[in-house]
């Protein structure tokens, strides 16, 4: 395959919460940037979760393009193994907030909810 697919269907889930909060950094850089979500090894449980804007002329072939009503989630098919089913959620509470990630894949997450084993 020599372009990335765009999906329809949603591999990767993001809440609305996500969402505004995604929208509201994404401005901050002030241009249309893709999130890229996927995961590295490393964290306290083996895995551990990675975000970041890129541009969308860095999509490579072996990523997946998840469309959420114009907002564009990246994730590379390795990731996407462990990934496959995740919501990604945003709390503004003054404990425990921030981006939350719920993956039914893993096994075990640590308290810090930012890695995971499978």
């Amino acid at each position: 395959m020599t372009s990335a697919t765009q999906s329809q269907q949603k591999g990767i889930q993001i809440t609305e919460s996500a969402v505004r909060q995604v929208g509201f950094l994404r401005e901050k850089q002030g241009k249309d940037l893709y999130l890229r979500v996927g995961v590295r090894q490393g964290g306290c449980s083996g895995m551990s979760y990675m975000m970041d804007f890129i541009d969308p002329s860095s999509i490579r072939p072996d990523d997946d393009v998840f469309d959420h009503d114009g907002f564009q989630l990246v994730c590379d098919r390795k990731s996407l193994l462990y990934l496959y089913g995740l919501v990604l959620d945003y709390s503004d509470a003054m404990i425990g907030g921030g981006f939350q990630f719920t993956n039914p894949n893993a096994s075990q997450t640590c308290g810090c909810g930012k890695s995971f084993a499978v």
